[in-house]
């Protein structure tokens, strides 16, 4: 144990560490900085804090905090359900929400939240199916059918329960994960866009930070079980058995802190290789095309009110990952991260050598080699995906989905008369800022892929078009059938392939074809290496302890409070309502830092009651911790040591971007909206008493 935790200390507040079995010394740490509540209560016991976080739509996480079903995520994680809801005369996301009733709370199509039941390591399982004596195809045919089995199992046991089975340490262990779906998610509360966005793309992974990143949810039931249930009127607010208590306490410099949710996707066990491609084939090429896709969006969007609307949670999803991925190439480049991997590397040779475990199946320069061979096709699959993708543009999209997986209607023994459509989303696009999209886009296309990559539809543009890129996308959005919302589309007659915007999907698919087949050729390969050298890393550092990467199940980190060096001066760990004031006023030169009137009154009140810090005086908005965290994070709670909820972590600072491959103690900081700057907007602007007194914060 004491070797553990000397080893163990060295890479302290490091990780995403699975619940149910987290090791014991890396626990014994946690206590040593602070953290008081015993063992089982994390996971085991029926009131364990686990109970109370929750997968928010399978995209964020979030916290109940009420025993009516509260749920607290993060305004960027409810941005499209805000977004879903308002229109120029009532729009929600401009000027925000309060349901003063249970019966104003807004119903939320495809939104949910799931409870983690268990989870449990099957690894043992499966390797007596012969799991690992299968080639990756075989095993990926396996786990389907195991999974679809447990789920099977599962569900008699008790209906509304689903099961996941997961690969964990690059495929070396599977885990089993039971969830609850709670389906009928209603918005109760949020705060307009300029306190819930502030400072918008200005200081995103920017410290320091004011932004009021909260918005508030409700989980309703079945009246008769206090179960899962469909959307009905009749459903009434869930009653949970756990939830976490609201501390107005705050928290010190070195404080403990411990986050809880569900980060999406990390790769620290990436080789060398890998991270060049991520680099340079992935988050260059879609930062570039991003930001030429962006500039048309922001255009239409400032021009006109209704637009913004459509585009509001579209423009700031894409913004966010091309941020990130300039961030992260920073990063990456400053710590000289590919060089650390490649000695790393050397040293795995050395044990290898030494130990000849896995020598003849962890072959590093066959790795590098297939990397290599598919290198072009994955930067060429970076641009077609930013380009004509699923979310690129509404145009191109219809013509790759329209080949490939609608549901077909019509009779099935009469093939002529089968045909598919597309519903009226005209709600979510508007026409000229998606024809404009798409003729930038294929022009910046074919600046930047090699000539093999382009689609045959590139010679009618030269030649019928004489490179008119804007004129092409008006005869195909004007004259194909794809465009025509509601008609019916037969998909076995001939006109059905003379048609316009058909052809471009069929250009598309044969392209994407010779993208994507010599990536496969490869992909088994080099996952496969990948997992031996994960395989290899585990044995040779035995003596620690190691987590798995994310993969968008729940997760702990647990760290101190606290900031870092910013430019070679201490960044401070909290930033202040004089501080957001200050920005506020700097709104004619700065757009990201308007706010209302309203909003300057009341962060610069003289008084700010129960929510002022008691150690400083100060209204504290947002804080630093170095917990471990990455995108699926959003919304996840920040408790304190005794397990109480201080904050919601949103964001990382730019020094963060590279932690999905290599997180950096030093470096390496969580955002985190203070709780009581979240109970103080609820209280002063959104008068809730209601909500309030529900929360009971303490």
């Amino acid at each position: 144990m004491a070797t553990l935790l000397a080893t163990a200390s060295a890479s302290a507040d490091e990780g995403m560490w699975t619940l149910y079995n987290l090791p014991q010394p890396v626990y014994e740490i946690m206590k040593s900085e602070g953290f008081t509540m015993p063992y089982d209560q994390l996971y085991a016991a029926p009131n364990a804090i686990k109970n109370a976080c929750v997968n928010f739509s399978g995209y964020c996480s979030g916290v109940v905090v009420s025993p009516n079903g509260l749920v607290f995520t993060n305004h960027h994680c409810g941005f499209e359900a805000i977004r879903s809801h308002s229109t120029v005369e009532h729009d929600y996301m401009l000027n925000g929400f309060y349901a003063k009733t249970y019966e104003e709370e807004l119903p939320n199509k495809d939104m949910f939240v799931s409870f983690m039941v268990e989870q449990k390591d099957v690894t043992k399982e499966l390797t007596d199916m012969g799991i690992f004596e299968q080639p990756l195809d075989k095993q990926a045919q396996l786990l389907d059918s195991v999974e679809n089995a447990w789920s099977k199992k599962t569900k008699e046991q008790d209906s509304t329960l689903r099961l996941e089975l997961k690969p964990f340490y690059e495929g070396n262990a599977y885990y089993a994960t039971t969830y609850r779906d709670f389906r009928d998610l209603r918005l109760v509360f949020t705060v307009p866009k300029s306190m819930g966005k502030f400072g918008g793309e200005t200081d995103n992974w920017m410290w320091p930070r004011q932004t009021c990143d909260f918005s508030v949810f409700r989980i309703y039931a079945d009246p008769n079980t206090n179960g899962p249930a469909d959307y009905n009127e009749k459903n009434v607010p869930y009653k949970p058995e756990t939830w976490a208590q609201v501390s107005l306490q705050g928290y010190r410099e070195g404080d403990f802190s411990m986050t809880i949710g569900y980060p999406g996707s990390t790769n620290r066990y990436l080789s060398s290789f890998g991270i060049r491609e991520r680099r340079d084939a992935s988050n260059e090429p879609m930062a570039q095309a991003r930001g030429v896709k962006q500039e048309v969006m922001w255009r239409h969007m400032t021009a006109d009110e209704a637009v913004r609307i459509k585009y509001d949670s579209k423009y700031a999803q894409s913004s966010n990952y091309w941020k990130n991925s300039l961030g992260m190439n920073k990063c990456i480049d400053s710590v000289n991260l590919i060089g650390q991997k490649a000695d790393f590397e050397k040293r795995i040779r050395q044990y290898q050598d030494s130990t000849d475990y896995l020598k003849g199946k962890l072959d590093l320069d066959l790795m590098k080699r297939l990397y290599d061979e598919r290198f072009e096709y994955m930067r060429a699959l970076t641009y077609f995906r930013e380009t004509f993708g699923s979310r690129a543009n509404e145009l191109t999209s219809r013509a790759l989905k329209v080949h490939n997986g609608m549901e077909v209607k019509g009779p099935k023994n009469k093939k002529k008369k089968q045909y598919v459509e597309f519903k009226d989303n005209s709600d979510v696009w508007d026409a000229a800022t998606e024809k404009e999209m798409v003729a930038v886009m294929l022009k910046n296309y074919r600046e930047k892929v090699d000539a093999r990559f382009l689609p045959q539809f590139y010679n009618t543009i030269d030649q019928k078009y004489g490179g008119n890129y804007a004129q092409y996308v008006e005869d195909i959005w004007n004259n194909s059938i794809l465009m025509k919302t509601g008609e019916k589309i037969y998909i076995n007659k001939k006109s059905f392939y003379k048609d316009c915007g058909v052809q471009m999907g069929l250009d598309l698919d044969s392209v994407f074809a010779n993208i994507i087949n010599p990536i496969k050729a490869t992909l088994d390969s080099i996952d496969q290496q990948e997992k031996y050298l994960c395989d290899v890393k585990l044995r040779m550092e035995m003596d620690q302890p190691h987590y798995s990467d994310a993969n968008f199940t729940m997760r702990l980190s647990y760290g101190q409070v606290g900031g870092f060096l910013l430019d070679g001066k201490p960044s401070g760990y909290y930033t202040t309502a004089e501080s957001i004031v200050k920005k506020m006023k700097q709104a004619e030169t700065i757009k990201d830092y308007y706010a209302e009137p309203i909003m300057h009154n009341l962060l610069s009140a003289d008084n700010f009651g129960k929510y002022t810090d008691t150690t400083t005086g100060k209204m504290q908005l947002c804080f630093l911790t170095n917990n471990d965290i990455t995108g699926g994070n959003s919304g996840s709670p920040m408790f304190n040591g005794k397990g109480e909820l201080i904050g919601l972590a949103f964001d990382g600072n730019w020094d963060s971007l590279a932690s999905d491959i290599l997180f950096d103690r030093q470096l390496a900081r969580c955002i985190g909206v203070d709780i009581r700057y979240v109970l103080y907007m609820m209280d002063k602007w959104g008068n809730t008493e209601r909500l309030i007194k529900e929360i009971n914060a303490k």
